[in-house]
């Protein structure tokens, strides 16, 4: 496997085609946690699975899975969308556990690891993350990466039947770089 960046228990890779079958799995078992917050989800069939690869052919998304490092297992997705390049050097990211590895610190390891590849490999200036206010696990998550807290954004995706209200977080470059002093 290849790892683009790796911390004690966790790695994070591209996704693939030959990814399929352990989230098909893992998104089954997950079905109800992630249909209350992600659109879109479950992803249950190939055909379903190709078309969420499709979107990352372009220069506009990227698609991440954070995995245990000593086993490769999948524990997490994350996905860089909307890059906008130019004065921005931005991107949105949307991220998910799995029922079965919830709440063991493996989200908090690899999305710090994707912020640095981020701002370093990608040369990514910030990072949005747009969480429904009633997603406590997803807020306490984003704080421990170091995201902001910048706004209130109502009616802003339709999520599980029903427009949602989000906050909207950020990071910058600035925010990880260690004071001088």
């Amino acid at each position: 496997m290849i790892y683009l960046a790796h911390g004690p228990r966790v790695a994070i890779r591209y996704i693939s085609l030959q990814d399929f079958e352990e989230l098909a799995v893992l998104h089954e078992e997950s079905a109800e946690l992630l249909a209350r917050w992600m659109p879109g989800a479950p992803i249950t069939t190939y055909d379903d699975f190709e078309r969420y690869l499709a979107r990352f052919d372009g220069p506009l998304h990227e698609g991440f899975l954070i995995c245990l490092r000593d086993t490769g297992a999948i524990v997490g997705r994350v996905n860089i969308n909307n890059i906008i390049r130019g004065t921005h050097q931005c991107a949105t990211i949307g991220y998910s556990a799995f029922a079965s590895t919830a709440r063991r610190g493996y989200l908090t390891e690899g999305l710090g690891l994707l912020v640095a590849y981020a701002f370093g490999e990608m040369a990514l200036h910030r990072l949005e993350a747009n969480i429904q206010p009633s997603n406590t696990a997803s807020l306490n998550l984003i704080k421990r990466v170091g995201f902001q807290r910048e706004g209130y954004s109502p009616n802003f995706q339709f999520v599980d039947g029903a427009w949602r209200d989000h906050e909207r977080w950020a990071i910058t470059v600035e925010m990880t770089e260690p004071e001088a002093g």
